[in-house]
C-alpha cells in the first residue's frame, strides 16, 4: 500500500473519532484510569527503591548480630577482638537499638544509640538536622520529623519523658532534628548516645544490640563477610546488599499483591472493550457497508479499526502514565502509599522521584495496551466481511 493511501486511510480515522467523540472519550477515560492505576504502582516501587538505595549509602557495609536458637540477643563487646586481622575492615562501630512504644500516642518509635564521632562518617551528622546543630550528647536526643509531631514537641526546650523497663522515668533534651529528606528512615528514630540507650533499655554493661562493621572496599565485602562468618559462627551477617534487597521484597510483595487486585481491573475493561467493538450498532454497519460500495477493501476496513484503536490506546496510554508521574512525583503518591509503606502509626513524608526506565515504560504498555488491540481484531474483521447489501438494507 501506497503511503498516501495510509495516509488518508488514518485521516479518516482520525474523523470518524471526532465524529463519535463521546464514546471515544468515554473509553479514553476509562483506559487512562486503569493505566493511571498500573503505572502508579509501578513509578511508586520504582521511586522508593531509588529512595531506599540513596538513603542507604552512608550505613555501615555489615551488620553483625548474636543468634541464639534463631532469635537475636545482646552482642558482646570482646566480639570486636576477634575481628582484629581481618585485612579491609575500617571500623566497628557497637550499636544498641530497639522499639520503643508510646501509649499515648499507640506509635512505636525507633531508639538509636551509638558512639557517632566513631563513625567514618559521624562527623557529617549535623547537616543531616534541620533544625539544631548540636550532637546528642549525655542526655540528649536527636528526633525524626514524625516523632516530633507525634509528641507535638515545641520548637525550642523540647523534652523527652521515656520509660525504662522498671517504668522509671527517663528524661532527655532534644538538641535536633532530621531533616524531612531523610523520612524513610528517620522519620520515628530517637538518636542518643550509647549510654543513654543502654541505661533506657536495662542493657547490661558489655553488651550492645549489634555490632556495624564499615569496609575500605565495597569490593570486597562479599569476602570479608564470609571471614566473619567464619570467626564468630553464632553470628548472623547481613551485608548492606542484603539489606536493599529485603527493603526491594518488601515493596515489590506489597506491589504485587495490589496489582493482582488491578488485573480484575484491566480484565473489565479488556471485557468492556470487546463488548463495544463487537456490538456494532446500525450507522456503523452501514458506514462500513458504503466504504466497501465505494471500493474499499477488506485490508482497508482493517487498517481503520486498527487505527482507531491505537489511537485511542495510545492517547490514553500517555494520559494515564503522565497523571501517574505527576500522582507520584508532586502527590507523593498518596493513594497507594500507606499500602507500600506499611502498617506503622508513624508514616515518612517522602518526596517520590521515579527515575523512569525503558523497561517500566515497556512493562506497563504491554500489560494494557496490546490487549486492548486484540481484543479489537476480530470485531474489526467480522465487520469488514458484512455484504453491503446486508447493512445498507
Amino acid at each position: 500500500m501506497s503511503l498516501a493511501k495510509q495516509l488518508n486511510i488514518l485521516d479518516y480515522a482520525l474523523q470518524g473519532l471526532w465524529r463519535r467523540r463521546l464514546k471515544t472519550g468515554g473509553i479514553v477515560i476509562i483506559f487512562s484510569a486503569v493505566i493511571f492505576l498500573a503505572a502508579s504502582f509501578q513509578f511508586t516501587i520504582k521511586a522508593l527503591n531509588n529512595l531506599v538505595d540513596q538513603d542507604l549509602q552512608a550505613t555501615p557495609e555489615i551488620i553483625i548480630q548474636k543468634m541464639s536458637a534463631g532469635r537475636q540477643e545482646s552482642i558482646p563487646l570482646d566480639y570486636i577482638k576477634k575481628l582484629k586481622g581481618i585485612w579491609g575492615i575500617r571500623r566497628v562501630v557497637p550499636r544498641i537499638w530497639g522499639y520503643y512504644f508510646d501509649a499515648t500516642t499507640k506509635a512505636n518509635y525507633t531508639v538509636i544509640g551509638l558512639n557517632y564521632k566513631k563513625m567514618p562518617m559521624g562527623g557529617l551528622l549535623d547537616k543531616a538536622l534541620i533544625k539544631g546543630s548540636l550532637l546528642p550528647g549525655s542526655g540528649e536526643a536527636l528526633v525524626g520529623t514524625g516523632v516530633k509531631e507525634a509528641l507535638r514537641l515545641p520548637a525550642k526546650g523540647a523534652m523527652l519523658s521515656l520509660f525504662r523497663p522498671d517504668y522509671s522515668l527517663k528524661a532527655l533534651k532534644v538538641s535536633g532534628e532530621f531533616m524531612p529528606s531523610t523520612d524513610i528512615l528517620t522519620t520515628d528514630t530517637i538518636l542518643m548516645n550509647l549510654a543513654d540507650s543502654r541505661d533506657l533499655f536495662g542493657i547490661k554493661p558489655g553488651l550492645v544490640t549489634d555490632l556495624c562493621v564499615y569496609v575500605a572496599n565495597p569490593r570486597e565485602v562479599t569476602t570479608i563477610a564470609r571471614k566473619i562468618a567464619a570467626r564468630l559462627p553464632d553470628t548472623r551477617v547481613v551485608p548492606k546488599s542484603q539489606i536493599k534487597e529485603t527493603y526491594r521484597e518488601v515493596f515489590g510483595w506489597r506491589g504485587g499483591f495490589a496489582s493482582i487486585c488491578l488485573l480484575t481491573a484491566i480484565a473489565a475493561f479488556i471485557i468492556f472493550a470487546w463488548d463495544k467493538a463487537s456490538g456494532m450498532n446500525p450507522d456503523e454497519k452501514r458506514e462500513v457497508a458504503i466504504l466497501k460500495v465505494i471500493g474499499w477493501q477488506t485490508a482497508d476496513i482493517l487498517g481503520l479499526r486498527f487505527y482507531e484503536g491505537f489511537i485511542v490506546s495510545f492517547m490514553s496510554f500517555l494520559l494515564g502514565c503522565s497523571l501517574a508521574y505527576a500522582h507520584v512525583s508532586f502527590m507523593g503518591a498518596g493513594l497507594f502509599r500507606p499500602i507500600l509503606t506499611g502498617w506503622s502509626v508513624i508514616h515518612p513524608e517522602m518526596v517520590l522521584r521515579p527515575g523512569l526506565e525503558f523497561s517500566d515504560i515497556f512493562l506497563i504498555f504491554s500489560l494494557v495496551v496490546p490487549p486492548y488491540m486484540a481484543a479489537t481484531i476480530v470485531p474489526a474483521w467480522r465487520s469488514a466481511i458484512i455484504p453491503p447489501d446486508a447493512a445498507v438494507n
